[in-house]
């Protein structure tokens, strides 16, 4: 092919050895040294406060149960082996904690996420106001569980807020707090009552994700409200009902703070849980091996109960 002087020859081999892209350029050891080095640097952080905060308390944890430690003695810690297990389960005490904190589960689970999906499908609805009702009904979670907890206290007086609506029905109200029939009912209805705001929104998360369309088909097809909640509803809240049973599931056996503000563990061990007889026993009695021991009981009680429901929630292969 003829082409003016000065010129090359566009060829079509030319034009696809131009068009080729060109070898990535490969970095050498110091660039991805500098890469490592980097992310080692980020992860730095992290690491730090899971060792400090996780991985060491549970080490020690381990360690001190099976030892007589003292919080603050002048005199080392001793091997005692299983000692603080026998003694713990002879202990009365740690009987009733284990029990009220199961009961407590197995009430505030199933009672909670209810009301929560209730108010879910309430507010997910596209009408004047809803968003007002979503952040009333979120609003208890942002709130301080000290301040929460105070306040209902308060409510759960004798000559409180709540007997005083009771007696306006000709109902006299009982001692709530002071009766060890009803202390653990007015805990658990308070736990509920203060932290549905939080799963409220997760279920709500979880209705968004559904689509449309079924609930087109299925009123096409004649289903009624209940109906279209079995079949299409509930199916659909597969994943999200999983990690709302964990997650309160989780809360209900760290029940702390309300019992330690509101009761104390009373009347009669009627409130008291696994871990804020833990935490008396290891900072007001100073027994940290034995509280370690509690501690550790707990660990392993948490442990089999998330196996459970792991197994239970498990994704089953299809044949």
């Amino acid at each position: 092919m003829t082409t003016p002087a000065g010129t090359s020859a566009v060829t079509p081999a030319v034009v696809a050895a131009r068009l080729e892209p060109s070898p990535p350029r490969r970095r050498g050891p110091a660039g991805s040294r500098n890469q490592r080095t980097i992310a080692w640097l980020m992860m730095l952080p992290a690491a730090v406060l899971i060792i400090t905060f996780l991985i060491v308390p549970i080490g020690l944890t381990f360690v001190l149960a099976f030892t007589d430690a003292k919080l603050i003695s002048p005199r080392p810690a001793q091997f005692i082996g299983v000692d603080n297990f026998v003694r713990l389960f002879e202990n009365g005490t740690f009987w009733a904690s284990l029990r009220n904190t199961i009961i407590f589960t197995i009430v505030i689970v199933p009672f909670q996420s209810g009301l929560a999906l209730g108010l879910a499908l309430l507010v997910n609805t596209k009408m004047r106001g809803t968003n007002f009702f979503r952040t009333i009904y979120f609003l208890p979670l942002v709130t301080s569980i000290v301040v929460v907890s105070m306040l209902w206290l308060f409510m759960y007086q004798p000559n409180g807020l709540i007997n005083s609506i009771l007696a306006r029905f000709g109902i006299q109200g009982p001692d709530w707090l002071g009766n060890p029939a009803t202390a653990l009912l007015a805990i658990i209805l308070m736990s509920a009552w203060q932290a549905m705001g939080l799963h409220m929104v997760v279920w709500l998360a979880g209705l968004q994700t559904i689509p449309a369309d079924l609930y087109e088909a299925a009123d096409l097809d004649g289903a009624s409200k209940w109906q279209q909640f079995a079949n299409v509803t509930w199916p659909g809240l597969r994943q999200t009902r999983t990690f709302i049973l964990i997650t309160i599931t989780i809360a209900a056996f760290g029940l702390f703070t309300q019992v330690n503000l509101m009761t104390q563990g009373g009347p009669l061990n009627a409130t008291t849980t696994l871990v804020y007889q833990a935490v008396q026993t290891g900072f007001r009695q100073q027994q940290t091996g034995y509280a370690s021991a509690i501690s550790l009981v707990f660990f392993v009680l948490v442990l089999i109960v998330t196996l459970i429901q792991r197994y239970l929630t498990r994704d089953k292969e299809v044949r």
